[in-house]
């Protein structure tokens, strides 16, 4: 079991929980980023040093690395606003800083992620989705058009504040080579959890990463949120997770969806969050649903890292 390729796809909270999980089971590991993201703390560095966004590649290395105190350290975040100006140090991660002095010294996003795990010993291979200046937009269901990961993360825009699709920017971005050799060696490949729309979809909807994974002979799945995300996936079902995919990529290219089936834990109202309905209405070509206590019962809107990671290997 040790010696299997994994590929995952996505890059926020989500993937950090799954890939924590990860540790010590797998030798080889591949982590795919959006780089997308312009919000936040990661976003303020790469409008001020005009660099590919570091958050997310940074919290991946961090989830992974033997040493916990490094993984705290790379994670300490400076006080302060993380949406504040640009130029200020308030609300930084430490790590994020690390990531865009080491671009500065090599001049190369992928040599300075590989210095950094060289001086951090962190084990894996992580790579962008693709090496180019990439955002997003997203319509509504109203039709009206989102520019900027940051506000439709946030929702901040009028109207109503459930998404239709989302769109890459330039459209034609091409996908890192390593990425699609990555998945065509991979003997499983893993999308979510994460936020559909500003976090796994911008993976997918690369050019021809798409094309990667229909080829691709490697179990394939998809790990749908425990719960849904007020701005991007409010009221969706694990049906309207498989074909919001679908919808994107005009197929829905995994055979096995894992869904959480314990909704005990009571999500605290201040999160406005709501369990993700996995009672599917229809058949999907024959994919596998696979239900299981995934949930983390003290913090119910994500994932059990180890829970996660133990059924994931349960069916592979």
């Amino acid at each position: 079991m040790a010696d299997k390729k994994i590929v995952c796809l996505g890059g926020g909270i989500g993937t950090v929980n799954l890939i924590k999980g990860f540790k010590g089971r797998f030798d080889e590991i591949s982590v795919v980023v959006s780089m997308a993201d312009n919000g936040g703390s990661s976003g303020r560095l790469r409008r001020l040093y005009n660099v590919p966004p570091p958050g997310d590649i940074v919290s991946c290395m961090a989830a992974v690395a033997k040493n916990p105190i490094i993984s705290n350290l790379l994670t300490y975040r400076f006080k302060g606003d993380r949406y504040g100006k640009d130029e200020v140090l308030f609300g930084q991660k430490l790590g994020n800083l690390v990531m865009i002095a080491l671009q500065d010294l090599t001049s190369s996003f992928d040599e300075a992620i590989k210095l950094f795990q060289k001086i951090f010993g962190i084990k894996g291979v992580f790579l962008p989705a693709t090496s180019e200046d990439v955002n997003i937009s997203a319509k509504t269901i109203e039709g009206k058009l989102i520019y900027g990961e940051e506000k439709i993360d946030l929702g901040k825009y009028r109207g109503k504040r459930i998404l239709d699709k989302v769109y890459l920017h330039p459209s034609d971005a091409k996908a890192n080579p390593i990425v699609l050799k990555n998945i065509e060696e991979a003997d499983v490949v893993i999308a979510g959890p994460g936020d559909l729309y500003t976090t796994i979809l911008p993976v997918l909807i690369v050019k021809n990463i798409k094309e990667a994974l229909v080829k691709s002979k490697a179990i394939k799945i998809f790990v749908v949120n425990v719960a849904n995300k007020p701005f991007e996936t409010r009221g969706y079902s694990v049906d309207d997770y498989i074909e919001a995919v679908e919808k994107h990529l005009g197929v829905f290219p995994f055979d096995r969806v894992i869904v959480n089936d314990n909704f005990s834990p009571k999500i605290p109202n201040i999160y406005r969050y709501k369990y993700v309905n996995i009672e599917s209405k229809n058949n999907h070509n024959g994919i596998k649903i696979i239900k299981k206590d995934i949930i983390n019962e003290e913090f119910p809107l994500y994932h059990n890292s180890s829970k996660l990671a133990k059924t994931i290997l349960r069916n592979i």
